[in-house]
């Protein structure tokens, strides 16, 4: 049997990285992170079915530095994975192939994510 010495293609080391690859990336994994993140809020709002002090422990833990971070974040990928979503039902409608159209409304998705989120943080802080 003959050995083939064909390129691997694409190869990573020649691979360059494009907008609508980074988001389907992140889209997939933000994807994963909001099903645990409302699997998760389920279970808390059960939590009070056992009573107050197994949903003051999740809420005690919402009030710390690091469950802050973890809210905010939560709001990104929400906020993400929506604008992303948007852009892919109008891809589903027809609109939007061109790579020039693709670009702009990818980094659009990406900016208005945190956009979404510093007005959400704002909001909740009563800034607002």
């Amino acid at each position: 049997m003959e050995e083939k010495n064909n390129p691997l293609s694409p190869h990573l080391q020649i691979y360059r990285w494009q907008i609508s690859s980074l988001l389907s990336i992140t889209h997939r994994i933000v994807g994963v992170i909001n099903f645990l993140a409302i699997t998760i809020i389920c279970f808390w709002s059960l939590s009070l079915l056992f009573g107050a002090e197994s949903y003051l422990i999740i809420n005690n833990f919402l009030q710390s530095f690091f469950g802050k971070f973890v809210a905010v974040g939560l709001c990104w990928t929400f906020s993400f994975h929506i604008l992303n979503e948007l852009r892919h039902l109008f891809w589903d409608l027809g609109y939007g192939f061109d790579l020039k159209i693709s670009k702009i409304t990818g980094v659009l998705a990406l900016l208005g994510s945190f956009v979404f989120t510093i007005l959400f943080y704002l909001i909740g802080k009563n800034i607002f």
